[in-house]
This record gives structure tokens, C-alpha cells and sequence, in this order.
């Protein structure tokens, strides 16, 4: 698979040689073609969690809500040596590279939904809920669902429910979860849909590179017809499909 970067930075191109190792090796966007069903990481915090575990409630639309269309967006990640890259293995994503400890912001004006602040990941067990590592997911006043994971640390604060803006730290650049020890940022664009078992539409749906372009230049390319268009199509899936993984 060809996966030309974008925005190259000034030193040795060393995250593609990694990525490429991490994809072979089952990382973040490798597919493995299993179908482990989800384990629930009790630190994950969501608005609406379902309220017996033993019978978690499939995703489900969320009633259309007023969206802003005079948002601003920004960059993800707040560094001057970032790189990233238009494909991503198994589902529509993009790995931010950039080192650990680099801020990680929000991309626009909005309430936080969902919070990891613990790794619970292990290679060994159920792929897909918990690779993510330490994540945080915001609902932009436009609608979209923006997303962030492997981060080494979760800003004090940063809480399901709170009101964030653009801009504002979030956490900080890591390489938890199944990252394979590479620092970057999985960032990943979807709706809202509701229900604990919905990580494959939180990790991404849409492509964000070209997005991402337009935010690194200051300007403000929206998201929301795309990713509008995409659930008026499939709506909230039950199921991940083929690819069990998730960043």
C-alpha cells in the first residue's frame, strides 16, 4: 500500500518506517480479521453508558441537534514537527506523528464525550475497544465527533460533559495502547451515535487528511457534509464488520 506523506518535516522520514513495521505487525489500523466482542474498561467514561453491562444496547442514532456552521477548526496536534499521512491500514484514519508530550487540542468549540484515562490494552487479549490507549472524543458544535488516542496523558479537567474550545489542550501526544511504541496521534472522524459498543465509528469513517491540510494552513475545511452523508447511509452500525482493530 502506498502511503505518501503530507507536510513532510525536516528530519529523517523515520515514522514511515515505523508505521509500516507497526501495520505488519498488528498495530494500530492492522486488521486481524477476529471478531472479539467488547470488554468494557470500566475508566471509560461516556454520556451514556447502558445501564446493565451484561446487556449493552447496540449504537444507535442520535436525534439531529442544531449544528453551528460558523465553527473554527484547528490543527490536532500543537508542534512544529508533526507529519501524517493520507491512508490508513483497515478504516479511514490518520496517525499524527509528532513526539510524545506534544500538546493535543481541540479541533473546535464543543462538550467532551468520551474519556480513557487508563491503558487496558494487552496484545494478548480482545482487539479493538481497548487499543485506543488514553483517548479523549469531543462533539463539535458542528456536529462531528473528533477523535484522539495512544496519548501519554489527559489534561486535569478534561471530563465527559465539559465544555472545551478550540484549541484547548486536551492531552498530550503518546504511544499507549497497541501504538507499538511509535508517538503519534490515531485521530479519527465520525458521527455520535450512542452506546458503549460503537469504538469502530469512534476511530473513523471519513478520511481526515484532507482536512487536516486545510487546518495545518489555518484554514477551515468542514467535515460535516461528509460525515452527514456517510451516517444518512449507513446510520450507526452493530458491528465493526471485517476489521476488529481500532486505534
Amino acid at each position: 500500500m502506498r502511503s505518501p506523506s503530507i507536510g513532510r518535516r525536516t528530519r529523517p522520514a523515520y515514522p514511515v518506517l515505523l508505521l509500516v513495521a507497526a501495520l505488519a505487525a498488528g498495530g494500530c489500523g492492522a486488521s486481524t480479521g477476529r471478531a472479539d466482542r467488547w470488554q468494557e474498561p470500566s475508566p471509560i467514561a461516556t454520556g451514556a453508558q447502558p445501564a446493565d453491562p451484561a446487556s449493552p444496547a447496540p449504537p444507535t442514532a442520535s436525534p439531529p441537534s442544531p449544528a453551528r456552521t460558523d465553527v473554527k477548526r484547528v490543527f490536532p496536534v500543537r508542534a512544529g514537527n508533526v507529519d501524517y499521512h493520507p491512508t490508513h491500514g483497515g478504516y479511514p484514519g490518520t496517525d499524527v506523528f509528532a513526539d510524545c508530550g506534544e500538546p493535543v487540542v481541540a479541533v473546535t468549540d464543543g462538550v467532551v464525550l468520551e474519556v480513557s484515562r487508563v491503558d487496558r490494552f494487552d496484545k494478548r487479549g480482545p482487539q479493538g475497544p481497548n487499543n485506543g490507549g488514553l483517548s479523549v472524543s469531543l462533539l463539535g458544535d458542528d456536529g462531528v465527533r473528533y477523535y484522539g488516542s495512544h496519548l501519554s496523558a489527559i489534561a486535569a479537567g478534561i471530563d465527559p460533559g465539559v465544555r472545551v474550545r478550540a484549541g484547548q489542550q486536551l492531552g498530550k501526544v503518546g504511544r499507549t495502547g497497541n501504538a507499538n511504541n511509535v508517538c503519534h496521534l490515531h485521530f479519527g472522524l465520525s458521527p455520535k451515535c450512542t452506546g458503549k459498543d460503537d469504538w469502530w465509528i469512534r476511530r473513523g469513517v471519513v478520511w481526515p487528511a484532507p482536512y487536516l491540510n486545510s487546518w495545518r494552513k489555518d484554514g477551515n475545511r468542514s467535515p460535516v457534509a461528509e460525515v452527514t452523508a456517510w451516517q444518512r447511509k449507513h446510520g450507526c452500525p452493530a458491528s465493526p464488520g471485517r476489521s476488529t482493530t481500532g486505534g
